[in-house]
């Protein structure tokens, strides 16, 4: 898949409902929820969201507490990859869930609204473990990153 099919996986309307949704998750929470697309790689996905995660800066964040939305759009495939301070303290469902409703969506083609609802949900939990402070600032930017 061409870099021009990366772009047409959301519409430039739909790429900022995504970052509409990153700022609405992020008001609740400290966390930081950052989404990465990309045609597709040859390393093992997981490895893969993890060397975004890293290249990203991710790692950086005060309370080790960043998700990356990875998605590789040629082979049909995304990872939910957190830091080890959300990995020390949320449920053993917790990505699983989100994942199932990102999926869900993905299933129908409803790409943007399976990105957007996983990152609300993504909120939702972070909210408990990590609650938004007075003093809280916004440590990683809200773009969505394309490789």
């Amino acid at each position: 898949m061409s870099e021009s099919k990366v772009e047409a996986f959301l519409s430039p309307e739909e790429e900022q409902e995504v970052i509409n949704a990153i700022i609405e998750a992020e008001k609740n929470t400290s966390g930081e929820i950052r989404v990465h697309i990309e045609p597709g790689t040859t390393l093992n996905p997981y490895e893969r969201a993890q060397e975004v995660f890293l290249s990203l800066k991710m790692e950086n964040t005060k309370d080790s507490n960043g998700v990356l939305i990875y998605i590789a759009v040629n082979d049909r495939t995304f990872v939910i990859y957190g830091d080890k301070g959300i990995n020390d303290v949320v449920s053993k469902t917790f990505w699983n869930d989100t994942k199932e409703v990102i999926q869900s969506h993905f299933k129908k083609g409803q790409f943007k609204q399976g990105i957007a609802e996983g990152i609300l949900k993504a909120g939702e939990e972070l909210k408990a473990h990590f609650p938004y402070k007075s003093d809280d600032t916004n440590e990683l930017r809200n773009e969505v990153s394309k490789g």
